[in-house]
């Protein structure tokens, strides 16, 4: 049994997501959204998620924490940002004593979707369907973070599961 928190870093919206295998199957135990007030200082913003990461490391305790690689992206400004909620995460998780792994975008996309390129609904759906969720996790934050969760999750199952 591996407990696995996947983590969407934002500094505005940062998802994250606690699945397990039980009983054959991907539940997910816990997901949501850490926001931050956009009028607040950098600084507030991501003691906000530190504080938040940490509180779910405890009530949780995952075997691993798993985020995605940070992408080239065009605008600096948002890939700042990321980096810095990224970073955060990384500490947490450090100071929590769980080893982090980390996937790039297509990794998790082909673990969930089978395809590399599959378009953000496609990879809601099939986190909703493998976790047996009622619904699409919103917003795509929250379905994110679940989806790098779950590739943790289905890579270790099948023998690829990164080593952290």
């Amino acid at each position: 049994m591996v407990r696995v928190l996947g983590v969407d870093p934002g500094t505005a919206a940062c998802g994250y997501g606690v699945v397990e295998k039980v009983g054959g199957r991907f539940v997910a135990l816990d997901y949501g959204l850490i926001r931050t007030a956009h009028t607040a200082p950098t600084a507030d913003r991501l003691q906000t998620i530190y504080r938040e990461i940490s509180a779910i490391l405890e009530r949780w305790r995952p075997d691993r924490v798993a985020v995605e690689e940070l992408f080239f992206a065009r605008n600096a400004r948002t890939a700042m940002a990321v980096g810095q909620a990224r970073g955060v995460v990384l500490l947490a998780a450090a100071l929590g004593g769980v080893p982090v792994v980390e996937y790039t975008p297509l990794e998790v996309k082909k673990s969930v979707t089978t395809y590399g390129r599959g378009r953000k609904d496609q990879v809601g759906h099939m986190v909703a369907l493998i976790l047996g969720l009622p619904e699409v996790p919103h917003p795509d934050d929250v379905a994110d973070a679940l989806a790098i969760a779950l590739c943790d999750g289905l890579r270790a199952e099948a023998g690829l599961g990164a080593v952290p």
